[in-house]
């Protein structure tokens, strides 16, 4: 078996310069895919660049709860939102994760998919979500498990290299319950998915010596590096706590070094799309 890599860039369309980025990213070094976040106002035009300008960059689907405004009205899906009308925070969300209606967080997800499909002309090739906030509830697992079924799509592995404490993001108090219902539902669905995740090459961890490590301990299988490149604009300095980090991503994952290592472990660099 062949040691297969995706290179999985997330946040696609948070801004336009993050989506400029991770273009660069797939261009001049190693991003093969992205997930894109449909409910952020650039994303449309983002999409489009994708195509024209890196049509061989895999597309998916970042399935948003946390951060922004639903694309559908505020009032279709009041458990999901602030009195404001935007998405409850990634902490508020956590909180009340129990009470959060399956119905609602479904309807929202399957508007940001049809978007993408009306932009892109065909489904995503994957479907993960921001904050990883698909996984905090077995509900909202199985409704992700759903559409990825309905649409065709694969989905992002659960627990990153290393069991479940180790998977970047996800608050510890839902680490016991998701390896309960995790693994049953992935038995259940069997959704196309890589083997491992690796989720550790992130804020002070992105750096040369991680991202070697990773590609030397490769194996034969497919794996999914999750990284987060982009250019840092006054949007994203002024909303985002990950902002300069992106740059940094950036410089590494387009390093002609890493390119390198790569080649010379006979890692063939692919997308979602090839699952």
């Amino acid at each position: 078996m062949n040691i297969r890599l995706i290179v999985n860039a997330d946040d696609y369309g948070r801004t336009g310069d993050v989506s400029r980025g991770i273009r660069a990213g797939h261009r001049d070094g190693i991003v093969t895919s992205t997930s894109c976040m449909m409910n952020m106002p650039t994303v449309a035009d983002d999409i489009c660049a994708a195509m024209q300008e890196t049509p061989c960059l895999g597309l998916g689907v970042h399935l948003v709860l946390t951060s922004g405004r639903p694309l559908l009205p505020p009032h279709q899906v009041p458990a999901l939102v602030a009195p404001s009308g935007m998405f409850l925070n990634a902490g508020e969300f956590l909180a009340r994760r129990q009470e959060i209606d399956l119905a609602q967080a479904k309807a929202e997800w399957r508007a940001q998919i049809e978007r993408f499909i009306a932009i892109r002309g065909r489904s995503p090739t994957h479907l993960d979500s921001h904050h990883h906030s698909s996984y905090f509830t077995e509900l909202l697992f199985r409704g992700m498990l759903e559409l990825a079924q309905e649409y065709g799509c694969a989905i992002r592995q659960v627990f990153a290299q290393g069991g479940a404490a180790s998977m970047s993001a996800v608050p510890s108090e839902i680490l016991t319950p998701i390896q309960e219902y995790a693994p049953r539902l992935l038995r259940e669905f069997k959704p196309k998915t890589p083997h491992i995740f690796m989720a550790s090459f992130y804020d002070q961890s992105a750096t040369h010596d991680e991202l070697r490590r990773l590609i030397s301990e490769l194996q034969p299988g497919v794996s999914e590096l999750m990284c987060h490149p982009g250019y840092a604009d006054p949007i994203l300095l002024a909303g985002s706590s990950y902002a300069r980090q992106r740059e940094s991503e950036l410089a590494i994952l387009t390093d002609p070094d890493i390119l390198q290592a790569i080649q010379a472990r006979g890692v063939e660099l692919i997308s979602f799309a090839r699952l």
